[in-house]
């Protein structure tokens, strides 16, 4: 967000700027959520709501989890919060206390991955969930956000899918944000054991309160509404996947894994550390390169160690192909001009 913020700047300040720094899908709101949300407020559906989402909303996040997980949830198993981000800090105040890492509480996974794009194998999560088998004491939290956007016929499982032993104590995380094309509604939810969605609500229910009543309305429809559209993306997203990925790995000193899903790339830049830059500077990071990239060529992106992962940088693909080629030919030049 701080990289967005400073290519924004310099953009209003006259400055050609391609902003891939930022994981928010180009596609507008589909038209019949967007009139969802237009009735609602011609409705007057403009009051408060229950703090922890409508009963309307969470049978159709029940309805979602069984038709699309195989999760079998009751709606006082489900909790509302304005955006994915507000459902991960319930959950975690609702839970850990001051030095429970020596004692884990959790375990939290994201499949696909911010800010790789890797996903977990059915493999995978049962390997995950025979070792969290013999650790009864761990909780664990699935950010499933990114589960509609996977390529190459991947499989797409979550854990409590997988292992129904974990059911009781996995809190399965979703939203509205990157499927639908909705990020600035800002709808999260989640499935879990009905005492902890409980503390979660104690908590909203005295911070927030209810998410936003219109956004609401619109994400019933989402939820309830066609789906057909959804793969259409899926497939834009993955055609922009190859480009970036193909262009990217045909650049001197970077080399770009193709990632199972999401709409990030995450390229190591490990071949340009300690190479010099045309002003005389010093590439002695990978967010030296990312501020070089941005100084030369006018291509936001964000550094790896913001992740905890580098040298590396993070490419959101979530923008016209046009722009992509444009943003890769600058990161092409700007890679070729380091000595």
């Amino acid at each position: 967000m701080a990289i967005t913020a400073l290519a924004t700047e310099l953009k209003a300040a006259g400055r050609d700027i391609i902003a891939l720094s930022q994981g928010e899908p180009d596609f507008d709101t589909p038209p019949n959520v967007r009139e969802a949300g237009i009735r609602a407020i011609q409705n007057g559906e403009t009051r408060y709501t229950v703090f922890d989402g409508r009963i309307e909303l969470k049978r159709a996040i029940c309805g979602k989890f069984k038709r699309e997980n195989g999760l079998d949830y009751e709606t006082n198993q489900i909790t509302v919060s304005s955006g994915g981000k507000q459902v991960l800090y319930n959950a975690l105040c609702a839970t850990v206390s001051p030095g429970d890492e020596a004692k884990t509480k959790w375990l939290i996974l994201n499949s696909p991955s911010n800010p790789s794009g890797a996903a977990y194998t059915e493999r995978d999560l049962r390997d995950i969930a025979d070792v969290l088998l013999k650790h009864e004491h761990v909780w664990v939290m699935t950010d499933d956000m990114y589960e509609h956007l996977v390529y190459d016929e991947f499989d797409y499982k979550t854990i409590a899918q997988v292992e129904p032993r974990l059911y009781e104590r996995t809190l399965t995380v979703n939203g509205v944000s990157k499927a639908y094309c909705m990020t600035g509604w800002r709808i999260g939810y989640a499935g879990g054991p009905q005492k902890l969605i409980k503390a979660m609500g104690a908590i909203q229910s005295n911070s927030t309160a209810n998410p936003c009543s219109i956004s609401q309305a619109a994400a019933i429809e989402a939820l309830n509404g066609p789906q057909d559209f959804i793969p259409r993306n899926a497939q834009v997203f993955k055609e922009r996947r190859d480009l970036v990925v193909d262009l990217l790995n045909k650049v001197p000193g970077l080399h770009c894994p193709r990632p199972e899903g999401a709409f990030y790339v995450y390229p190591s830049c490990a071949g340009l550390i300690g190479k010099r830059t045309p002003k005389g500077g010093t590439i002695a990071n990978d967010e030296d390169f990312v501020r070089y990239l941005l100084e030369a060529e006018g291509v936001a992106v964000v550094h790896g160690e913001a992740f905890g992962l580098a040298p590396h940088f993070r490419i959101s693909y979530a923008t016209s192909t046009d722009e992509l080629r444009d943003a890769c030919a600058r990161i092409d030049r700007a890679c070729r001009a380091l000595q």
